[in-house]
């Protein structure tokens, strides 16, 4: 916003004094925020820092120790140059331990060797410093129109940072609390070398307060939030390097005020945004919420949820429906229960945004307090599975997950009822979808979506587990052998019998896996057929067995 020393050099009535630099180079580009004329020894104690010294020197000390202090007393408040106009006091030059006292202090220190009025000179710097600030505050208004309209206009995240990097011309990147990049925009940097190592790169950057810069990284950065909850960080590059040439205000390390202003502004707009859509959406889902519940428990005609859901703008009458759940893998969140409904909010979230990515119509809301349901309208049948195929990708993207690690399941599932015509039959596309959601928890595979081919016998035993007569069959076969066990907990010959059957009945491979000889594990095989009344060669019989276990493991697992 200031201009700096060298700036003020090179403006014409100082050129007109034939300046000549004397001492202090490396100070040349700190900014001026006012030009003082002094023709006393203390004026130090009547500055406030990042000052021009105009003097005659006909006040200044006649002694070495005299001048050593008047210098050290200036760049000790901070002053940005002084320039001593020969002729009056010194007529060939300033004296050497004034220029060297200068020097060790890095005080730019010019003289004159003509004589010059000083009010031409203080005019000229102080019309640069005020047509800065007209600059200033033009550039500021144009930050403020820029965000209320993108306010206005209830801009994305995405379309907010790539207006602050173009108004600041520097890389900004949104992230969460997690370090995760929600959007970015590399104001025509390689995106690559700023986003890699991200997390690692951000955890360093430690600033103090809601809005400071790292002056060790380069980065100014800001808090996002609103209502005492703060949800991510906002920050724009602004390389130490840069901070000279910029004549920051500050002359301490920190970017222009107007870069400032500028993240602040960007971050209340992000925040607002977010308000905004969460208002919205909320009783945008609330009126989904009803819809879908009433589909699934017949508490309105279907004929007027259809109306209704019309009314919202999705159409679901002559539609190809498919019903989608989405859920953790895990009912416990990491937080405790206290953090299951953010959990859930969270998800549903990104189950809308995931829709809106895809370009997909649906009814969507939380089922339980685990699942978030959609009742998806498709224009015709054969939509159907790149329709869930784009829904899924997109999810990914929202929630930005890492991919698990190899044998690692995802820990969200999404899972597909079977396609319906018509708004009738909707309750049992979203009933399946929950069902094999639900039952597609013990599958480790990892699937984008899963389907009802998919979930097999253990997922079919699964969702019967709360049934009693899959309880009273796992008894019937299984009940001798589980009381055996429970009266003799040093054999255990459930175990047996698992690794037996797991082993498709090779009792050679069966006594491996165990970890028994042969002649133990034949003599067990003999007592479990003696316990349960079972002849352990018989094909039907060790079906019926196996089929029992998994309803076991089902029942178990409840």
């Amino acid at each position: 916003m200031f201009p700096t020393v060298r700036e003020v050099l090179a403006l014409d009535p100082v050129r007109h004094g034939a300046p000549r630099l004397v001492a202090g180079e490396a100070g040349l580009d700190r900014p001026v925020r006012w030009v003082h004329v002094a023709e006393v020894p203390d004026i130090a104690t009547l500055l406030n820092g990042r000052e021009l010294v105009l003097t005659t020197g006909i006040g200044l000390p006649a002694d070495d120790a005299g001048l050593r202090a008047f210098i050290g007393a200036l760049a000790d408040v901070g002053v940005s140059g002084l320039v001593v106009e020969l002729g009056r006091r010194y007529v060939s030059g300033v004296p050497r331990v004034m220029a060297a006292a200068a020097e060790r202090r890095g005080l730019p220190l010019v003289e004159l060797r003509r004589a010059t009025p000083f009010v031409r000179i203080t005019e000229a710097v102080h019309a640069l410093i005020v047509d800065a600030q007209l600059t200033e505050l033009r550039a500021t208004e144009e930050i403020h129109q820029r965000f209320t309209e993108l306010s206005v206009e209830g801009a994305d995240a995405a379309e907010v940072v790539r207006q602050a990097a173009e108004l600041a011309g520097s890389p900004v990147v949104l992230e969460n609390l997690s370090r995760q990049v929600l959007a970015y925009d590399p104001a025509g940097e390689s995106a690559e070398l700023l986003l890699d190592g991200w997390e690692q790169h951000s955890r360093r950057i430690r600033p103090d307060g809601r809005t400071a810069y790292d002056l060790d990284s380069g980065w100014l950065v800001t808090t996002v939030g609103a209502r005492g909850q703060d949800w991510g960080r906002l920050l724009l590059r602004w390389p130490s390097g840069d901070l000279a040439s910029a004549g920051t205000p500050a002359g301490d390390g920190s970017p222009p005020t107007r870069l400032t202003i500028l993240v602040e502004r960007a971050a209340s707009t992000l925040a607002l945004g977010r308000l905004i859509r969460r208002d919205a959406e909320g009783l945008e889902r609330q009126i989904h919420r009803t819809l879908l519940t009433a589909l699934l428990d017949h508490s309105r005609p279907v004929d007027e949820v259809g109306l209704r859901a019309r009314a919202l703008g999705v159409v679901l009458e002559r539609r190809h429906l498919v019903g989608v759940v989405v859920r953790h893998r895990s009912d416990d969140p990491d937080g405790g229960p206290q953090a299951g409904p953010a959990r859930l909010r969270d998800l549903a979230e990104a189950v809308g945004q995931a829709l809106r990515e895809a370009k997909l119509t649906a009814l969507t809301s939380a089922m339980d307090d685990q699942a978030v349901g959609a009742l998806l309208a498709l224009p015709e049948a054969e939509a159907e599975e790149r329709a869930l195929a784009a829904f899924a990708a997109a999810l990914r993207r929202v929630r930005l997950d890492p991919r698990p690690a190899p044998g690692t399941p995802a820990a969200v599932i999404v899972a597909a009822g079977s396609g319906v015509s018509s708004l009738r039959e909707a309750r049992r596309s979203l009933v399946e979808a929950r069902q094999i959601a639900d039952a597609a928890r013990r599958d480790r595979r990892e699937l984008p979506v899963f389907r009802l081919p998919h979930v097999g016998l253990a997922g079919l035993l699964h969702l019967l587990r709360d049934e009693p007569r899959l309880q009273t069959f796992v008894e019937r076969e299984l009940g001798g052998l589980l009381a055996y066990d429970a009266q003799h907990p040093r054999e255990q010959l459930l175990g047996t019998l698992r690794a037996y059957l797991e082993q498709g009945r090779n009792k050679s491979a069966a006594a491996a896996a165990a970890h028994l000889s042969r002649p133990a594990f034949y003599e067990r095989l003999a007592r479990i057929g003696r316990i349960l009344d079972v002849d352990l060669d018989s094909v039907d019989a060790c079906l019926s067995l196996h089929v029992a276990l998994l309803a076991l493991d089902a029942v178990r697992d409840t």
